[in-house]
């Protein structure tokens, strides 16, 4: 995969882990302007919509976060859980065809999880899987989006690492914050050696 670099990502921006629990991983590898990260299995809670960008994030985050806050057939709190992912994958229908979701707890498993009220709210399973990642702040816009993850896509290629067609989009903090301070990532998954 090359040889690995550290100098660049030290002066990236990073997440405060103060704020919510995050995601868990472990880096295998830091290149020049990203990360390769093996993701632990977790359960999603996810909506489908389809609608541009910034709609289909606020629209499913209304959902998602009753499904947390006792919207469920155990009426159960459930720990939030950075960060809130927007993804595109295939096979998609349409280019507005966004898949947004909550990480549940670390740990948690489909059978231990309460079932959401809401038709729209899907639990689904995520075995480990091995990801490019690389961070930026400001406000997580498609077209900001956008480019970030084309020079993932770029930087991954020159490594030889073949990526799969998936896009994830994964904010971290609430949407009050000023967005000159949010803190964000563009994370694709690796394809499969095969």
């Amino acid at each position: 995969m090359g040889k690995l670099r550290t100098s660049t990502v030290a002066s990236k921006p990073q997440y405060n882990p103060n704020m919510t629990k995050r995601q868990e991983y472990r880096v295998i590898s830091t290149h020049k302007d990203f990360e390769v990260r093996e993701y632990q299995p977790c359960v999603i809670a996810e909506v489908k919509v389809s609608a541009d960008y910034a709609t289909a994030s606020s629209t499913a985050f209304g959902s998602l976060f009753k499904y947390i806050s006792q919207g469920n057939n155990a009426s159960e709190k459930i720990a939030m859980t950075a960060p809130v992912i927007s993804a595109q994958r295939e096979p998609a229908v349409s280019a507005d065809e966004w898949f947004v979701s909550f990480v549940m707890p670390s740990g948690s498993t489909i059978g231990q999880m309460p079932q959401p009220n809401d038709a729209r709210v899907h639990l689904r399973e995520l075995a480990a899987e091995t990801c490019v990642a690389t961070s930026f702040k400001g406000t997580a816009t498609a077209k900001k989006s956008e480019a970030v993850a084309l020079q993932l896509r770029l930087g991954a290629s020159k490594e030889n690492i073949a990526l799969s067609s998936e896009t994830r989009i994964c904010r971290f903090d609430p949407p009050f914050k000023p967005g000159f301070m949010q803190y964000n990532e563009i994370v694709i998954p690796i394809h499969p050696v095969e």
